[in-house]
């Protein structure tokens, strides 16, 4: 019963009736040995004379465990255990042999054998070696249904996966990923992903992503054209290396997500907007010059009351034609214009001219505007008339949105690798369930305070995408009744 609880630690009788296990030996006392004592602990025992009479049972059915004797007439142990470790992987093999030299035990383990018992050996051993041989059958089966599973998964993905090892041998590549890059060949697994054309920027991601230091990995994320006969896709392509134990990278894995549907939609509403804008912008201009000729006399005398409605109307126009003109700056910024028409920005210089510029429109409101510099600051790369708009708009605000005689901060630092520029009011403030909607395209703050104040709604939102192409950040605070902060944060350029 002792012994019987050894072999059972960990492992459930219904698991040891459900086990297969077959002993290949010519000794037949050996064989009735072994099945005695195994089949006392519950398992389905068969037993083979020789090699070649165990090969023919192999063929025939699947044995969870096999024991077999390594010197045999006909068919030695070594020819078995090859056998089986070629057409059987999952098949655990114990040897055994009463030539129990190092010699044979490091040939037995090279050739795939889990573990050997030298002759004679006792029932204790005997179960000793199977219960260990059954918790890595175990180990065998969880690691082969885990990978089926993960395999099915991976396989019914929309995005194009691929593993490679360190050799840039191509070890798991799904459907998606092969049809993605037009591949309709033979088996890939195994091969080199130069036989499978995944194309020089990919394999230059692959090649970046080995050589990352282990302590130091990081995801490689770019967009690619891929060419496919007489259209062209648009990948975003996510490359990351796995680190191995040993201190290198043993591989990758990359993802391709085709964004192409998505890149032409972007293009079709962009495209859109800067239609209408432009054909919505000439007819208020023409507008507003006729109501212009109006309002100076030049059609004839205006009694008051007309110049009342001619102005209020010559207002909205203008306040259309301001939404028109960020629509358009939206739509350039957008498109990517703004990022190859950069330069060196001194940023001191620029908030002393906005400062300038602003202060009659903040003097009419006995407002101060207080420009606070820490130190030299070093130059940003960035579009000056974008950077222009993103001052104009956040000075703009602060005055607007602050009752009379309050006080408006502009201040600018270094901040580790950035410039950061502050527009502190001390105006009506934001409530708190507004400040994650203030950069969203026609969202404004209304309340008691503010809803009499003119605004399109898309100046945050225009500063903001205007910061993000410049690779910086934007962030409010507020507390209402208190004032607000925009914090813009933009990289220093290189020297």
């Amino acid at each position: 019963m002792e012994h019987k609880k050894e072999m059972n630690s960990g492992v459930s009788l219904e698991q040891i009736s459900r086990l297969k296990i077959l002993v290949v030996d010519d000794e037949p006392r050996i064989r009735d040995a072994c099945q005695m004592v195994l089949s006392e602990e519950g398992f389905e025992v068969a037993l083979a004379a020789d090699g070649e009479q165990g090969l023919q049972m192999i063929e025939k059915e699947h044995f969870d465990i096999i024991l077999v004797d390594l010197m045999m007439p006909v068919l030695s142990g070594f020819e078995v255990l090859s056998h089986v470790k070629k057409h059987h992987p999952d098949t655990v093999v114990i040897v055994i042999t009463g030539y129990a030299t190092l010699d044979h035990s490091v040939r037995a383990m090279k050739k795939g054998a889990f573990d050997f018992i030298p002759k004679p050996f006792t029932p204790d051993q005997l179960r000793a070696v199977v219960a260990k041989a059954i918790k890595y059958n175990r180990a065998l089966q969880d690691i082969a249904e885990t990978n089926s599973r993960l395999r099915v998964m991976v396989n019914r993905l929309t995005d194009g996966v691929m593993a490679s090892d360190s050799d840039k041998r191509v070890v798991l590549a799904n459907p998606a990923f092969l049809h993605m890059i037009g591949y309709h060949g033979e088996a890939v697994l195994g091969r080199s992903i130069e036989d499978i054309k995944v194309g020089e920027q990919l394999r230059d991601m692959i090649d970046r992503a080995l050589a990352m230091p282990v302590d130091a990995c990081a995801e490689i994320t770019e967009e690619i054209t891929w060419e496919s006969g007489d259209t062209n896709r648009i990948f975003n392509v996510k490359c990351a290396p796995f680190p191995g134990r040993a201190g290198f990278n043993i591989g990758t894995i990359t993802v391709l997500n085709d964004i192409t549907a998505l890149k032409e939609m972007e293009q079709m509403k962009s495209d859109f907007v800067s239609m209408v804008s432009h054909e919505v912008r000439s007819p208020m201009n023409s507008l507003l010059m006729q109501i212009k000729v109006i309002l100076d006399g030049l059609a004839g005398d205006v009694t008051d009351k007309q110049r009342e409605i001619l102005e209020r109307a010559s207002g909205k126009i203008l306040g259309l034609s301001d939404m028109v003109s960020e629509l358009l700056d939206l739509s350039r910024i957008e498109s990517g214009l703004i990022s190859s028409e950069k330069e060196a920005v001194d940023i001191a210089g620029l908030l002393a001219e906005q400062v300038a510029f602003h202060s009659p429109g903040a003097v009419e409101k006995s407002i101060v505007l207080d420009l606070q510099v820490a130190g030299e600051l070093p130059p940003v790369l960035a579009n000056l008339r974008s950077m222009e708009e993103v001052l104009t708009n956040l000075i703009t605000n602060a005055i607007k949105y602050s009752p009379e005689n309050s006080h408006v901060t502009i201040s600018a630092m270094v901040e580790n690798e950035y410039v950061s520029i502050s527009v502190q009011d001390t105006g009506y403030g934001i409530p708190e369930e507004d400040l994650d909607n203030v950069f969203n395209r026609f969202y404004r703050v209304k309340d008691v305070n503010t809803r009499t104040i003119l605004g399109t709604g898309l100046g945050l939102a225009l500063v903001k995408s205007i910061i993000e192409a410049h690779h910086g950040s934007i962030k409010v605070t507020s507390i209402l009744g208190t004032g607000s902060t925009f914090t813009v944060l933009l990289p220093i350029a290189d020297s």
